[in-house]
């Protein structure tokens, strides 16, 4: 299977499980539990159909939007990840430029592979900084500071990783950060030379924006769920959301909010944005999908923030679907780290290319020339 066979999400997993050691691979691909609520992500856009009108002249439809006071060519950006180096040599580089490429916004994690300053000479479209609340105060001060510094557009505070959830696969395969060969994953990673041969002889593995304070992940193997329940404040509480949002002094968003009362919390203390998630279903698995809460978020504050629907978004419809609801956008990981993992740069462009021509045929069948035009009276709940 090459790239160029590559017509859908589904095929980008095929080629990045195809491309990619068992662990790594896994460490993309898995959840918490029984992975319930990462099917649930997906599988709740199949319960509410869109009802197209027609002779509307759509020969020209505008997907552009605008969030965090940015606008982007299309209602689909690139949610921050985690450790993209290790899915791809280029990591966060590639799919900065491959947004940049499509009008669109990157979201950058403080578990980057790459830093913030050296993204922000790569791509000068809308950025996103996400930030992890650590135990270590000069950390968090650090992260502010160089996000602020490299003149990122948003900072999104994670608020739902307060530990870290029960990532079965991880456990047995292995993974950790960086990657260790054990004896059960040693011929995964034989089978896959090429990404062994990149990830030895580029630029040495790093986390730069944690390196200075912490050892865990770059001189230090560890997992990701160890790092959260280690490392992150568990006594992180809405006093320390509105004291990070007042010292970024700019848009501010909080990622991983479900519940109608946390998001009336995060208007009130001056957030400009909620991405409603459950990362990925990583966390705690039997949670409601994002799609599933949209409606009764989008009800209770969206006159008043920025609502991004993430998590699931596998076709240009699934994303109709969510800004039919009243969502100002939509975002996700596995969406565009699968091809990144599959192909670089190139997969993420070929990713991201694809959702725009779905976006584009599907307003045009929906009979809408802008985004503007989708709405509740367009949906059908089964």
């Amino acid at each position: 299977m090459k790239l160029k066979h590559c017509h859908n999400f589904q095929d980008f997993r095929k080629l990045a499980k195809k491309r990619l050691p068992s662990p790594v691979f896994n460490y993309i691909d898995g959840a918490a539990d029984d992975e319930i609520t990462y099917r649930r992500n997906t599988s709740s856009f199949d319960d509410v159909d869109l009802i197209p009108n027609v002779l509307a002249g759509v020969d020209k439809v505008d997907l552009s939007t605008t969030i965090f006071g940015k606008k982007i060519d299309m209602p689909l950006y690139c949610a921050p990840t985690a450790v993209q180096r290790l899915f791809h040599y280029d990591g966060e580089r590639a799919v900065a430029k491959a947004a940049q490429r499509y009008g669109t916004m990157f979201g950058v994690s403080s578990l980057s592979t790459v830093s913030v300053e050296e993204i922000a000479t790569l791509s000068d479209a809308p950025k996103m900084f996400q930030f992890y609340f650590h135990k270590d105060r000069g950390l968090n001060d650090s992260l502010l500071e160089r996000a602020k510094a490299a003149k990122f557009d948003v900072l999104a505070l994670t608020v739902d990783t307060i530990t870290g959830g029960n990532r079965e696969r991880d456990l047995r395969t292995g993974f950790t950060i960086p990657p260790k060969i054990t004896p059960s994953s040693l011929l995964s990673f034989i089978t896959k030379p090429m990404w062994g041969i990149n990830f030895l002889t580029k630029s040495k593995f790093e986390l730069p924006h944690l390196q200075d304070y912490v050892g865990a992940g770059t001189n230090v193997t560890t997992s990701i769920g160890e790092y959260f329940s280690t490392m992150l404040d568990q006594s992180m509480n809405w006093n320390d959301a509105e004291k990070l949002c007042s010292q970024w002094n700019g848009h501010f968003a909080l990622k991983g909010i479900m519940s109608v009362e946390d998001a009336k919390r995060a208007v009130d203390i001056g957030a400009t944005g909620i991405m409603v998630s459950n990362h990925g279903g990583r966390q705690l698995d039997g949670s409601r999908a994002p799609f599933d809460q949209l409606a009764e978020i989008v009800d209770a504050v969206g006159d008043k923030i920025d609502v991004i629907c993430e998590g699931g978004i596998q076709r240009g419809t699934h994303v109709l679907k969510a800004l039919s609801i009243g969502a100002k956008a939509c975002s996700g990981g596995r969406l565009y780290l699968y091809a990144l993992g599959a192909a670089g740069q190139a997969g993420v462009e070929r990713a991201l290319n694809q959702y725009k021509m779905e976006l584009e045929r599907g307003l045009k069948l929906m009979g809408c020339t802008s985004i503007d035009q989708l709405n509740r009276s367009n949906l059908r709940i089964r």
